[in-house]
């Protein structure tokens, strides 16, 4: 109830486990606990924390304002609510290799599953908009090393973005893929690839298992995971999609609030009362403390 009945090491295991097999893990961005436990009840594999929606969510732009904590506390949240293992973005590391290899040990101890680190020059910029700027591979490497050095569970996953595509083309990205796969990576996340021409050619360089970010209204076209799958991708993200659709619906409320001066006329398009208790098992509390839960719906 309170609590995931995994510990974050079978957590760890569960995501290492679901990446040998033969289908795609799906991790879905949760921008609170509520949505990670809705992420685990749809049938999802993951989770996914997006350092974007973190800073959407605090009236920010995601240009590197968040911090360490920030980052972890949410993470953390979202984490502890759910059995399905959670993946976190962790921007550049928020600082140099050293700060790189604090953030690792963080999120370890945080209970994450697996996180991100780019080769973006800090600050950063959003992977879908242009005017980026990545550093050389021999410093993006000192950051891959700094985290496999501060990493304590060996099943923590590490993964290696690079923004490479868009500021250099394709093959100096698939260079970069590999040498951080060879500094010590476990996955790569190949951001802002176009098409299935360029994922093709993407799984078929890079020897080593691949990310996929399918954001919406970026450079990236929206693939089915099925799709991806047979393309070779082995992880696939939607990082913003949930706090999209639940902006969307907030601002079209409120704009039909303040124009009728009330919302009777669109609770059909509400969570329940009874939704939202089922989903956060609001009767399991009983077992507990029996004067909790002393209503009826």
């Amino acid at each position: 109830m309170l609590f995931s009945q995994l510990s974050a090491g079978d957590k760890r295991q569960r995501l290492r486990d679901g990446l040998r097999g033969d289908t795609i893990v799906r991790a879905p961005g949760a921008f609170s606990p509520l949505v990670a436990m809705g992420i685990e009840r749809a049938g999802f594999e993951a989770v996914y924390v997006s350092g974007a929606v973190l800073s959407a969510d605090l009236g920010l732009p995601d240009i590197g304002l968040t911090t360490l904590t920030e980052m972890a506390n949410r993470a953390e949240q979202i984490a502890r609510v759910t059995d399905l293992p959670t993946i976190v973005d962790c921007d550049t590391g928020f600082g140099e290799p050293m700060s790189v290899a604090r953030t690792v040990r963080m999120m370890e101890e945080r209970g994450l599953a697996g996180l991100h680190l780019e080769d973006q020059v800090n600050p950063k910029r959003c992977g879908h908009l242009d005017g980026k700027a990545v550093v050389p591979i021999a410093d993006m490497i000192q950051r891959i090393k700094g985290a496999v050095d501060a990493r304590r569970d060996d099943n923590l996953l590490l993964i290696a973005r690079t923004d490479a595509r868009a500021v250099e083309g394709l093959d100096p990205m698939i260079e970069r893929a590999g040498a951080y796969l060879e500094a010590g990576a476990d996955m790569v996340f190949a951001e802002a690839l176009v098409d299935e021409a360029e994922w093709r050619r993407a799984s078929a360089d890079i020897p080593g298992p691949l990310l996929a970010n399918m954001t919406e209204f970026g450079k990236s076209k929206l693939l089915s995971a099925q799709e991806l799958r047979d393309l070779g991708a082995k992880l696939v993200i939607y990082p913003v999609t949930t706090l999209r659709i639940a902006m969307k619906a907030t601002l079209d409320a409120l704009d039909h609030i303040a124009e009728t001066g009330t919302q009777r006329d669109i609770t059909d398009r509400m969570q329940t009362r009874r939704e939202l208790y089922d989903l956060i098992r609001y009767e399991d509390y009983n077992r507990f403390d029996r004067a909790i839960y002393n209503f009826t719906l």
